[in-house]
């Protein structure tokens, strides 16, 4: 077994300390209020919980901030703080980091989506899709801190209990990043030649 696909293997597991759900994730806003009215208002979440001090607890870095959260329909929550005086984000060094990173938010179907988009037009929100992905049906949007966010809906039952299509995966696209380096080629290069095999296949 090469070393590719005994990472991809393990990686399939649940171990027994797996998390068993999504307490919060917590992002960065520097305005609270325009934060709050979309999150309460066009996300329909309500806030749940704040808290303020002036020493974060985990490090003990002497600035104030507010913390505050929003609750989705299964209890867990999304976060923000706030702290005066933090200086704008630097400039993302490729594009691909502003659509990779996202989160999304799962719905029960195609039409609640559809509803989402018609809903998030009304409040005058820009948006991409919906976007038929093949196993997920999604739309792209952003909060007002700048937050890529998809709502979505599974069109497979079984689009996250994938182990073997999964371990296939990342097996062949770590062996082409190894082979890539060892070969001296253009790791894009041997990368997409592995895509268009697969999709051939699929």
């Amino acid at each position: 077994m090469s070393v590719a696909t005994e990472v991809a293997f393990a990686a399939e597991q649940t171990g027994e300390f797996a998390p068993k759900r999504l307490n919060h994730l917590a992002y960065v806003t520097h305005d609270t209020a325009a934060t709050v009215k979309f999150w309460t208002e066009v996300m329909q979440m309500p806030l749940v919980e704040a808290v303020m001090s002036d020493r974060v607890p985990s490090t003990g870095d002497p600035f104030p901030y507010v913390h505050f959260f929003f609750r989705m329909q299964d209890g867990s929550t999304i976060a923000f703080f706030e702290a005066v005086g933090l200086p704008p984000r630097t400039e993302q060094a490729h594009p691909a980091y502003l659509v990779f990173d996202h989160l999304a938010l799962e719905v029960g179907t195609q039409a609640e989506v559809d509803e989402w988009r018609d809903r998030l037009i009304a409040h005058q929100v820009d948006l991409i899709g919906p976007v038929n992905h093949g196993i997920i049906y999604s739309i792209y949007f952003h909060d007002p801190n700048g937050i890529r966010l998809e709502i979505t809906t599974p069109l497979a039952a079984d689009w996250n209990d994938r182990p073997e299509v999964a371990r296939d995966i990342v097996g062949s696209w770590l062996a082409a990043k190894r082979e890539a380096e060892i070969s001296g080629r253009p790791a894009d290069e041997v990368l997409r030649q592995v895509i268009a095999a697969h999709n051939a296949h699929e």
